[in-house]
């Protein structure tokens, strides 16, 4: 009777210690654009850090800790993007994800640094990272690492010498504008046509127009999923037959659902994409979709993977401090042998900004997929 009695004050005790370590979760607030412009982007990002919780959560947490997350749109407005932040940071919480779109976490991210709060971007404009900013980090490349990968493509395998630009006309747009003409003037390589569209915009046959008349080699493409769909049907409708050229977006999932046949033959450098031939990304995407019920784009792969850098920085500290773990990020090296839900092998330089591997993929039969594994920078 006294043994049974033990058992059971101890089993009592363990669940008591138990529900003491949940009971002081890791607060998470996903600021993500689930309308407007960004929705797709957003909704992506959104969904795939919400899987990495749930994996992260039935799996025993981070240190015993379990994450609890809230979502709040965005509207794709960097205004509220910033009322939003504000708010997470009143709410007490551990990090902030997102959000997604460059121009708002150029202004969200005040009040995260203010607070220092890690906050965990998908956003590709170089000046994110150009701020200084100590607790901004990304999910995906900047536009200053991408930029040169898909600009020796042009210049070597497309043996291209003239290039016609179309591009967003925000802060996304015009930073990749910038590291593309950057990264193709040494190579030789002019942009003839210098076309800027704005945000939402529905018709591009005057853009698709003026980047035919240019008789560029190659016409670059870099808008937002919708944008970018547009323009590659308007691109067919007009006969357009020089290569068509783009970086992560161009050849992502939701613009070939909605380019149908427009997207075939489109050709783009990703920093991350659910068609790698990889084992761990294939499964990725078995996840994601079941859970989810569509294929993730890039964004859903930054979601996913962010909060896994957030758990291996964690860890590495051994504790809940965010000045430590966000200090801990900058340097750090992330196996994903030895943490399997980071994907990839990545490494956080001081800045902020990442490196790993990427792709080279084309569009065929409505179908993204990879020609050529591009090496990390840091591996030559």
């Amino acid at each position: 009777m006294q043994s049974r009695l033990c058992k059971l004050i101890l089993t009592a005790s363990v669940l008591l210690l138990g529900g003491a370590a949940w009971a002081q979760p890791i607060k998470i607030a996903n600021i993500v654009e689930l309308s407007g412009a960004g929705a797709t982007s957003g909704t992506n990002f959104k969904d795939g850090v919400e899987l990495a919780i749930k994996e992260i959560n039935a799996s025993g947490g981070i240190l015993g800790h379990k994450i609890e997350s809230t979502t709040s749109d965005t509207q794709s407005n960097p205004g509220v993007a910033k009322g939003l932040a504000t708010k997470a940071i009143d709410d007490d919480v551990f990090a902030v994800f997102g959000p997604v779109f460059s121009g708002s976490i150029l202004v969200s991210m005040a009040e995260t640094r203010r607070a220092e709060v890690p906050n965990f971007t998908g956003g590709e404009a170089a000046s994110i990272t150009k701020q200084g900013n100590p607790y901004v980090f990304r999910t995906s490349f900047t536009q200053d690492t991408a930029m040169p990968k898909v600009a020796r493509y042009i210049a070597k395998n497309l043996k291209a010498k003239t290039v016609a630009l179309i591009y967003v006309n925000n802060d996304f747009g015009k930073g990749g504008r910038q590291s593309l003409t950057n990264s193709l003037e040494p190579l030789g390589v002019k942009v003839t046509a210098d076309i800027s569209t704005e945000q939402s915009q529905v018709d591009f046959s005057a853009a698709v127009l003026t980047a035919k008349r240019s008789d560029a080699d190659v016409i670059f493409v870099y808008t937002n999923e919708e944008e970018s769909a547009r323009a590659l049907r308007e691109l067919r409708k007009q006969g357009v037959n020089k290569p068509i050229v783009g970086e992560t977006v161009l050849t992502s999932q939701k613009v070939i659902e909605l380019a149908g046949d427009a997207a075939n033959g489109a050709v783009a450098h990703v920093g991350l994409t659910v068609d790698a031939p990889m084992p761990a990304m294939r499964a990725f995407r078995a996840k994601f979709e079941k859970e989810n019920k569509y294929i993730p784009d890039h964004n859903g792969i930054k979601g996913y993977t962010g909060i896994y850098i957030l758990k291996a920085a964690i860890e590495k500290v051994g504790k809940l401090d965010r000045k430590l773990v966000a200090k801990a990020m900058h340097g750090m090296k992330i196996s994903a042998a030895q943490n399997p839900g980071v994907l990839m092998d990545v490494t956080i330089d001081s800045k902020g900004d990442l490196d790993r591997e990427s792709f080279l993929t084309s569009v065929r039969n409505g179908k993204q997929e990879v020609t050529e594994v591009l090496p990390a920078l840091g591996s030559k």
